[in-house]
């Protein structure tokens, strides 16, 4: 596992980071299964582990922090999300107020069973809710030693362009990958402003495999439904994609992280996976090139975007 420079937060990470929510935070998930995982990122050298409070009906954060219990945390960068939040029912609710955003990293601070977040991210925030009150709570967070750094997750590129210009702000996470290559111009902007970038959904929710169609467990039932539901037209585009998983001596979901790290201004591509071995499969992409040739398929695909 190689690791780059997280910004100017002065935290480094993983190249590969763990996601902990969906799936893998839910109940019928065995809970062995989904500690091991945690487990199996840490040997495999992943320090990033990325989760939030609205996750998993609001069960990722105390899985993930159970998972973290009797493990050498010191060297790890354990994130979450505040903003959104389980409301009962499947819904998610919304609440940017300085209040309910210090509250909120408390308890989440609580759930992880952590003195200090390395990240606190806000969940998806409007331009309108990123109040200079808010903005001024987020620094009370650094300053009392609760937090490292702070970001913004948002897939909205008027957020991420705002936020690049405030100072309080130390890191966004952005949804790239082979499908978003539109995405570059912002995060070579993030990172000239010192912006620490996370690459979300790096392996595009599987679409390049056309994911949807291969039903092995309930979990891929579960992942498949969504996937339809919000993201048919992602799983159209994916289909373009396919060659990635007919290479000699790389995976789909190794080439496509190998695409995503390519971009030396991204810091750590995030993953989510329930499998060890899909989890085993990824890490290895951070000791991975893309061949020139991949590289011009890639590049032809999405000129036809």
């Amino acid at each position: 596992m190689r690791y780059r420079l997280f910004g100017r937060t002065g935290l480094t990470v993983s190249e590969i980071g763990y996601g902990c929510a969906s799936w893998w935070g839910k109940p019928r998930f065995s809970e062995a299964a989904a500690l091991g995982l945690v487990h199996q990122a840490i040997d495999l050298g992943i320090t990033f582990f990325d989760t939030g409070a609205s996750y998993s009906a609001g069960e990722a954060e105390p899985r993930l922090g159970r998972a973290l219990t009797g493990q050498d945390v010191s060297r790890l960068v354990v994130a979450s999300k505040a903003g959104t939040f389980h409301a009962g029912g499947g819904r998610i609710a919304r609440d940017f107020s300085p209040e309910w955003i210090v509250g909120s990293t408390e308890r989440s601070l609580r759930n992880l069973g952590l003195e200090a977040l390395g990240l606190l991210q806000l969940h998806g925030p409007s331009i309108p809710e990123l109040t200079d009150e808010l903005l001024g709570a987020l620094e009370q967070l650094k300053a009392r030693g609760l937090v490292r750094a702070v970001g913004v997750n948002s897939f909205d590129p008027d957020v991420v362009r705002h936020v690049i210009g405030l100072p309080t702000i130390d890191a966004v996470m952005i949804d790239y990958n082979v499908l978003r290559p539109e995405r570059e111009p912002l995060i070579a902007a993030a990172a000239s402003a010192g912006k620490g970038v996370l690459a979300g959904m790096a392996l595009a929710m599987g679409h390049t495999g056309l994911k949807v169609a291969k039903i092995r467990g309930p979990q891929d039932l579960w992942y498949a439904a969504r996937g339809l539901m919000r993201h048919r037209g992602e799983v159209a585009r994916g289909a373009r994609f396919s060659f990635l998983h007919r290479q000699p001596g790389i995976t789909g979901s190794q080439a496509a992280l190998a695409y995503v790290l390519e971009n030396r201004d991204v810091a750590c591509a995030v993953i989510g996976t329930t499998r060890p071995a899909h989890l085993a499969e990824n890490a290895q992409a951070s000791d991975l090139s893309l061949p020139p040739r991949l590289r011009e398929q890639i590049l032809e695909a999405q000129a036809a975007f």
